[in-house]
């Protein structure tokens, strides 16, 4: 047996693939005949996971972090967002001056859908599993991810 950090690792890299946002993504489009494409799908779940500490705000930059694409590619990906109703671009609470995304109805409906299909996939991954089980799996995850996350 491996030792228990190269586990953890190869296992980590298999839940990325199985966990990926293009295969959850088309699984969530097809299930819910979702009107939006797979980068507008991705904007929508970084802007709804809202910003990373009190005082900052949802802006283009942070998405485009997120999404790692570089600033000019997520203003466009943001853009298209806009025009399609699922973000809207308002003025910022702190400096009105700049500017904040938040989502629309139609783009919480999209994150919505989405979550219900990553929900049904982690449940039936779940399946068989003890209700102690999961609390104890959902416990260590948090704290692996708090210790990861640094």
């Amino acid at each position: 047996m491996d030792d228990p950090v190269t586990a953890v690792e190869r296992n980590m890299v298999r839940l990325r693939r199985g966990m990926s946002r293009q295969r959850l993504g088309k699984a969530a489009l097809r299930e819910h005949h979702l009107p939006v494409d797979l980068q507008i799908l991705h904007l929508v779940d970084v802007i709804d996971e809202g910003p990373d500490g009190p005082g900052q705000e949802m802006s283009v930059g942070l998405v485009a972090a997120r999404l790692g694409v570089d600033a000019s590619r997520g203003s466009r990906i943001v853009a298209e967002a806009v025009k399609s109703g699922y973000v809207r671009r308002v003025a910022s609470q702190e400096d009105g001056r700049r500017i904040r995304l938040e989502l629309t109805d139609e783009g919480r409906g999209v994150v919505e859908a989405a979550r219900v299909t990553r929900h049904r996939h982690i449940a039936e991954a779940l399946d068989g599993w003890t209700a102690e089980e999961r609390r104890e799996f959902a416990r260590l995850l948090d704290r692996f991810l708090d210790g990861f996350a640094g």
